[in-house]
């Protein structure tokens, strides 16, 4: 038999549980268009950044079903809004901060692990981090100097 004070703790979790999915925000999910493309200095470096990077770090993130529900919801939507104002691979025609990029893809800082553990694909072996920075590095020396972005390919 489950004790009155324990039953109403599990009802108030659970009533606030639902409550909490009322709130608005964490809840818009709509991709802005893809405008412009980096010049991507191969066709490798493309493939692992549309793999690890591209939900966080684009216009074509793919909302799994978590990120619907409260309160995770809020934290992928701050997380996803915050690297998209950073780096974002599909908004190439507007300056970004990519000067960071290849050190933090070397040294296992991204993709971040919490993505990691709901995402395995996204999981870079040793040598395609190092390839993973390599062209990241290679794509911020094209970008005029000091990463400040450079305008991209049209999207197509």
């Amino acid at each position: 038999m489950v004790r009155p004070w324990l039953r109403r703790a599990l009802l108030g979790v659970g009533a606030g549980a639902v409550l909490i999915q009322l709130l608005p925000f964490g809840r818009e999910h709509a991709n802005p268009p893809v405008r412009a493309t980096p010049p991507w200095p191969d066709a490798r470096t493309r493939t692992l950044a549309t793999r690890s990077c591209f939900d966080c770090h684009s216009n074509q993130t793919r909302w799994a079903w978590y990120t619907f529900v409260a309160p995770a919801s809020w934290a992928v939507q701050r997380d996803v809004y915050r690297a998209r104002e950073k780096l974002n691979f599909t908004e190439w025609d507007r300056s970004q901060q990519i000067e960071k990029a290849p050190e933090k893809v070397r040294e296992g800082e991204m993709p971040l692990p919490q993505y990691l553990l709901a995402h395995p694909e996204a999981r870079l072996t040793p040598a395609e981090r190092a390839a993973l920075a390599q062209g990241l590095a290679a794509l911020a020396g094209t970008d005029g100097g000091g990463g400040r972005g450079r305008r991209g390919r049209e999207p197509g």
